[in-house]
């Protein structure tokens, strides 16, 4: 698998370079944002990771060009900052992970590994509850009669939910599941996520993502038909 990275800090960059090669991976490693994006029109990625804070052209206007050129392709972000309107520029672009420095480079290896591994498996998975059906293979949602196209993440967690509909989700069991770790920054993505979630089923009135606050969160599907709305 091909992976291009975008690091400015030539240090840390070469670091991490050297760690996801030894780790069987082909690394492309732009120095800046601008760099960056010369090598990924020069060649053919699997996985992208950037970070946010670079010169030239910071890592959100990269992965938006990038996004333009290759929709499918997956981008995790490097972040020193953990500000809720960085999170959500980052999912409005489609970013997949975030992780947020300083950071175990074994935790990016699972990461990748994890992404990489649900974005180019060749099942063609359909995962439905009531009128709602998501193509996991594809990244299509169809709920209330309306299509949407997911991130990768958004997919895990919307399939993490029906699979176990009509059971509580407790939040560190989800963020271990799906980001790999329990930690309060990724649990503020993870809330992004689920509200973004709530959105796109929002047509289908027999179910609700359903918060059991301060514990987890619940997919429940109206078992009489009736509006969960209404309730």
């Amino acid at each position: 698998m091909k992976i291009l990275i975008a690091e400015d800090d030539r240090d840390f960059g070469s670091i991490l370079s050297q760690y996801v090669t030894m780790n069987g991976f082909d690394v492309t490693l732009g120095r800046d944002g601008k760099e960056a994006w010369e090598l990924f029109n020069q060649g053919k990625f699997d996985i992208c990771v950037f970070d946010v804070m670079m010169p030239e052209m910071d890592g959100f206007s990269l992965a938006e060009k990038v996004k333009e050129s290759n929709p499918e392709i997956p981008v995790i972000f490097l972040t020193a900052r953990s500000l809720k309107e960085d999170i959500i520029r980052g999912l409005k672009i489609g970013a997949d992970d975030y992780i947020t420095k300083p950071f175990d480079p074994e935790v990016l290896i699972l990461r990748i590994n994890n992404i990489l591994k649900r974005a180019y498996s060749s099942s063609n998975d359909e995962y439905r509850i009531s009128d709602t059906v998501l193509n996991y293979n594809t990244l299509e949602l169809t709920s209330g009669g309306i299509k949407e196209k997911l991130t990768l993440k958004e997919a895990q967690l919307l399939k993490m939910f029906i699979i176990n509909k009509n059971k509580m989700l407790a939040r560190e069991d989800i963020l271990t599941e799906i980001w790999g770790e329990d930690d309060y920054f990724l649990g503020r993505s993870m809330d992004v996520f689920i509200s973004r979630l709530r959105k796109y089923i929002s047509g289908d009135r027999k179910i609700d993502i359903r918060t059991v606050r301060g514990t987890g969160f619940i997919l429940e599907e109206s078992a009489d038909g009736q509006d969960m709305t209404m309730r």
